[in-house]
């Protein structure tokens, strides 16, 4: 158990990332001091600064503010950190060396957990859509909420949202079995592609977390699962199990789906009744199904089916999943998250499904080298399925280089005969706008450092 009695001030090592920034906003708003340190400069610290935090872009130990840097105040601060961030880190190295408290963000997250009703989404894919789905539905419902998010909600611009109902949406992170710590009172698990393989080894150690996961539920909770994977895992004692997905035999199921001309229309079947006529003006069959779990644990909660109608047409999305950023004739600019193969094979498939025969232009950047060794083969071949690819070098995260390992191992075992390799500063220089019809950046790393001025170059050299 965390003590925060007497604590005045909370640093975050890493304070940039995205479930460390809401964890800072969260801290914040309760009064504490916050200051952090993160490798450069972006959105989310830039708004951090604007909220009254402090924040240094040096790894060194004379940027830490008085109240964290003298040894004799260490009593007063708590250290919080995440496992992305090196253990030689010189800043994360002094707190260690002279004995201040430390918790990992998983640790803090988890004690929050402890003491709301956690809604947690888990899955190797998906987590970041559905738990923001949820969160929305019960942030325009009586029922409300808070949520630590792991993407920006368009609808809140942000990635925390503070409320006064009962439940706490988080998203459940498998990385260095982070979702360990959590206990929720419900869970959502969507996929269970094999990813962090540096963390588990193989598959099947994988899914055993996952399995570990949901007996963390609380007695009496309720889990809800994707129907694809119903038969990997195995639910505790005393906690009701559901399924949801596009299967006519799971518990909760979207069906009747119609592709309108800006919008989609569809029914939802519930173990008890039918909600008809739902509208989603939001692109991708796959978010149909996100957001059949999210309505799964919404009803459960309490929200009202003519809550739920009202709040699914108003819902915006998340910035870098499926992030429409252009959409005239002629031209399209889409950018996304995804960097596992199978989300990018959702990607691609929810982006020919909307965009339905025009020509599609991808620029890829592949996370981690690790991922990149792994999954070489399916990268390969689901990127073969874009008419056009530009292959960027292995954004490393928080690994160091693997002899061998580039993003020509992607770029050799492709067929297409329309790829290039090239580094990200020649982006977007190079790309000729009159040549692109749909344009779509993929990755997890810092390609969505390229997002804005590519936008800016679309819409300047490119006339409506």
């Amino acid at each position: 158990m965390i003590d925060f009695k007497n604590i005045e001030g909370i640093y975050f090592v890493g304070i940039g990332g995205i479930g460390m920034s809401a964890l800072a906003l969260y801290f914040e708003r309760g009064g504490y001091t916050i200051a952090g340190y993160d490798r450069s400069e972006s959105r989310i610290t830039l708004s951090l600064i604007e909220c009254g935090c402090t924040v240094s872009y040096e790894e060194n130990v004379s940027s830490l503010p008085d109240l964290f840097g003298n040894i004799y105040d260490k009593d007063k601060v708590l250290i919080v950190y995440t496992p992305a961030i090196p253990g030689e880190n010189r800043i994360l190295s002094y707190f260690r060396n002279n004995g201040y408290w430390l918790y990992k963000r998983s640790e803090v997250l988890g004690e929050i957990s402890a003491n709301t009703d956690t809604l947690a989404v888990a899955g190797t894919h998906g987590k970041t859509t559905v738990s923001t789905m949820i969160a929305h539905l019960l942030k325009q419902s009586q029922v409300d909420c808070s949520a630590f998010l792991g993407g920006i909600s368009k609808n809140y611009d942000s990635n925390l949202l503070l409320g006064e109902g009962r439940y706490t949406v988080m998203e459940a992170d498998e990385f260095d079995r982070s979702f360990h710590r959590l206990k929720p009172l419900m869970a959502v698990v969507t996929s269970l592609n094999a990813d962090h393989l540096d963390i588990y080894g193989d598959q099947g150690t994988m899914v055993k977390a996952y399995n570990e996961f949901c007996n963390k539920i609380r007695p009496e909770g309720k889990l809800v699962i994707n129907s694809k994977i119903r038969k990997e895992i195995v639910v505790p004692e005393g906690v009701t199990c559901f399924t949801y997905g596009l299967d006519s035999k799971a518990d909760y199921n979207a069906f009747n789906i119609e592709h309108c001309k800006n919008y989609y229309r569809f029914n939802i079947k519930t173990p008890t009744t039918i909600i008809e006529d739902l509208h989603f003006a939001f692109p991708g069959i796959i978010n149909i199904e996100n957001f059949t779990a999210a309505i799964a644990i919404a009803l459960m909660c309490g929200v009202k089916e003519q809550e739920i109608r009202k709040a699914v047409i108003l819902f915006q999305g998340v910035s870098r999943r499926f992030d429409i950023r252009i959409n005239w004739p002629g031209l399209a600019y889409v950018d996304d998250y995804a960097h596992h193969p199978e989300e990018i094979k959702t990607c691609i498939t929810s982006v020919k499904e909307y965009f339905s025969g025009r020509k599609i232009t991808g620029i890829f950047q592949p996370h981690l080298f690790t991922r990149t060794r792994d999954h070489a083969d399916g990268f390969a071949v689901i990127l073969d399925e874009l008419d056009e690819v530009i292959l960027l070098p292995i954004y490393p995260a928080r690994e160091k280089a693997i002899e061998g390992v580039t993003s020509e191992m992607i770029f050799n075992k492709m067929r297409s005969g329309n790829r290039r390799l090239l580094n990200k500063e020649d982006i977007p220089g190079k790309l000729d706008v009159s040549k692109l019809d749909v344009l779509l950046t993929i990755g997890a790393g810092d390609i969505d450092t390229l997002v804005s001025p590519i936008e800016e170059k679309l819409r300047k050299e490119r006339v409506r």
